[in-house]
C-alpha cells in the first residue's frame, strides 16, 4: 500500500492550498484517512480526520480555516486549506487505516503513511 501526497507548495499569508493523497496497492476502503503535519523543531500534529462514513475531526489550530473530504471509492484524501498562516508551514503527512478507530482515538495507530508534501507559508 502506498500513499502519494499532491498539492504542497509556497503561498503568502491568506492564500489557500488544497492537497490531495492517493492510495494504490489496496481495494478495501479506509475506515480511516486522516492529515498530520509537523513543524521544524516541533512534535508531529493531527490536523483533520475522516471516517469512510464522512465524520470529521478537526484540530483547534486549523478549525474554521480547513475542511478536510474524501472519495471513498477511490481511497482519495483532500485537505482545503484556507487564510493561511505562518504557523501552518509544516509538512503534511497523509495517513490512513483499515480501521475507524484511530479516527475516534490518537491511542490508536495509523497503518498507512505517505511521504509527505512540504506547505510553507511567507508572510
Amino acid at each position: 500500500v502506498q500513499l502519494m501526497e499532491s498539492g504542497g507548495g509556497s503561498v503568502q499569508t491568506g492564500g489557500s492550498l488544497r492537497l490531495s493523497c492517493e492510495a494504490s496497492g489496496i481495494t478495501d476502503i479506509f475506515g480511516c484517512m486522516a492529515w498530520f503535519r509537523q513543524a521544524p523543531g516541533k512534535q508531529r500534529e493531527r490536523v483533520a480526520t475522516v471516517e469512510s462514513g464522512g465524520a470529521t475531526t478537526y484540530s483547534d489550530s486549523v478549525k474554521e480555516r480547513v475542511t478536510v473530504t474524501r472519495e471513498n471509492a477511490k481511497n482519495t484524501l483532500f485537505l482545503q486549506m484556507n487564510n493561511l498562516e505562518a504557523q501552518d508551514t509544516a509538512m503534511y503527512y497523509c495517513a490512513a487505516s483499515l480501521s475507524t478507530n484511530p479516527c475516534r482515538s490518537v491511542h490508536f495507530l495509523m497503518g498507512y503513511w505517505g511521504e509527505g508534501t512540504m506547505v510553507t507559508v511567507a508572510s
